[in-house]
């Protein structure tokens, strides 16, 4: 049996040393519309967002004694 295999080489080349590519034209594109499900998940990140910005914010009162002189 004879074997056919030859083994292919490949050049690496550095990306900075390498010819730039041709950018995609986005002009006339209009926007895209988001599905329920995104819309629903960006909403529920902003909230979540919104919550743990708070409790940090309580966090840092409370360690600064600010709370303490409201009450």
């Amino acid at each position: 049996m004879q074997n056919s295999y030859s083994p292919e080489s490949f050049r690496v080349v550095h990306p900075l040393q390498d010819k730039p590519e041709s950018k995609c034209e986005s002009e006339g594109l209009g926007p895209i519309e988001m599905t329920a499900g995104a819309r629903i998940s960006l909403r529920v990140l902003r909230c979540y967002l919104l919550l743990m910005s708070g409790m940090l914010l309580y966090h840092v009162l409370d360690l600064a004694a600010a709370l303490h002189r409201l009450r």
